[in-house]
């Protein structure tokens, strides 16, 4: 009897297309181009549930506790957001400060940049965070209007099913979400073809011309990542009392799908998965905190702008006082709240911060030819800060499980209890 060949995991089979990609596209060239509608496939495969899966997570968490228990929920979630921001922009601060990544650069010139977005005021913004019309925010890919009704959605359909104990939605929505997990999982399969396509493209078309000028601003950000990272962990490892040394294991296959997608939208599935079986974040929490956090908590994201403000200034010789500094600091938090959590977004955040601050565009050229490698490191600050939120929110409430982060204990992140 022939033994089985076992195949590799996941994380192996995608870091293997992560080397290959690169190897790959340095090798072929500008061809490699070729094979990036595949990529853009497979991002495509992923997105077209994200939203859906997104809305019923959240409404479902919503609906499955009492009212007290969501707003506790949601307290200490966003206690720690805002922590964990304001405390990464600082540090944005002071490498941008320190390394000086704009100095010495010469800009495009000015009509190489587009015109420059209208930039909508604070009111404004917060207006448009509220739907008209929620199917238009889902076809949009509006994720901060769609999560805003799923938990309008999720609230008014646990009081209803707490008043008549009738759970005909509640138990539709909690089976459409697990029908979309099982989408999403059955798109994860072809993953490390994705990634290998995506990275071909960009090490064959892209190459280093635009990163070699750069490299003082993807070190501030690489630099920024380790030292946030590891102080990041080893504080919820002493507040949840675990091992800090694990994590980087366990963190190991949503930080690669983070580095090589860097989209946090398409890490989601695998954070949330990994944030039950791996850290022992409840199913609960983590349903309630991993769709939102993902939107909203930015703690790579906001150290980027602010690194990127610095940069603008730096590079076109404009001087920033502290009070303007601080203006910095303050538009790049709000920035997160609606960060476009795809690829190819940076565009217009990098030309609202510009055009806040009084800053000249011709900078913003450079930033982008980079953002796809930037991008590794906001994402995977972004995401790996995500299952930290959810532990420490879940250890708040009482239901975090340390056997299950120690592995004394597997569960399996299956359909949704009801």
């Amino acid at each position: 009897m022939k033994a089985r060949i076992k195949m590799p995991s996941l994380t192996t089979q995608i870091l293997i297309a992560t080397i290959g990609g690169i190897v790959f596209g340095s090798l072929v060239g500008p061809w490699a181009g070729n094979l990036k509608f595949i990529g853009d496939i497979f991002i495509r495969l992923i997105q077209m549930s994200v939203v859906l899966l997104i809305m019923t997570a959240v409404s479902a968490a919503l609906g499955n506790v009492d009212g007290k228990g969501a707003g506790k929920m949601s307290f200490h979630m966003f206690k720690w957001i805002i922590g964990f921001t304001v405390v990464s922009a600082f540090m944005g601060l002071a490498l941008g400060l320190i390394i000086q990544p704009g100095a010495g650069i010469t800009v495009v010139p000015e009509d190489y940049i587009a015109a420059p977005v209208e930039v909508a005021s604070m009111s404004q913004t917060l207006l448009n965070f509220v739907p008209t019309n929620v199917i238009t925010s889902m076809a949009e890919g509006a994720m901060i209007p769609s999560i805003l009704f799923a938990i309008f959605f999720g609230i008014a359909m646990g009081g209803y099913t707490r008043t008549t104990n009738n759970r005909i939605v509640l138990d539709f929505i909690v089976g459409f979400n697990a029908v979309i997990m099982n989408i999403i999982k059955i798109v994860m399969r072809v993953a490390p073809i994705g990634i290998f396509c995506l990275l071909a493209n960009v090490s064959g078309t892209i190459g280093f011309a635009v990163v070699i000028p750069m490299f003082k601003f993807l070190l501030a950000l690489g630099i920024g990542c380790i030292i946030l990272i590891v102080v990041y962990c080893l504080f919820v490892a002493t507040l949840c009392q675990v091992n800090p040394l694990k994590m980087p294991k366990k963190f190991a296959k949503m930080s690669i799908m983070a580095v090589t997608t860097t989209s946090s939208a398409i890490c989601l599935p695998v954070k949330m998965e990994d944030t039950v079986v791996k850290f022992g974040v409840s199913r609960k929490v983590t349903d309630f905190t991993g769709p939102i956090t993902m939107t909203m908590n930015s703690s790579g994201a906001v150290m980027c702008y602010v690194i990127a403000i610095l940069f603008m200034s730096q590079s076109t010789g404009i001087y920033l006082s502290p009070a303007q500094l601080a203006m910095a600091i303050l538009l790049s938090i709000l920035m997160c709240m609606g960060t476009i959590v795809v690829p190819g977004g940076m565009v217009i955040v990098y030309t609202f911060l510009a055009s806040s601050m009084g800053l000249p565009l011709e900078s913003i050229a450079i930033l982008i030819g980079i953002d796809w490698f930037s991008g590794m490191f906001r994402t995977f600050l972004n995401v790996n800060v995500d299952v930290l939120v959810g532990m420490l929110v879940s250890k708040k409430l009482g239901d975090y499980d340390p056997d299950v982060y120690n592995e004394l204990k597997t569960v399996e992140y299956g359909p949704m209890a009801t």
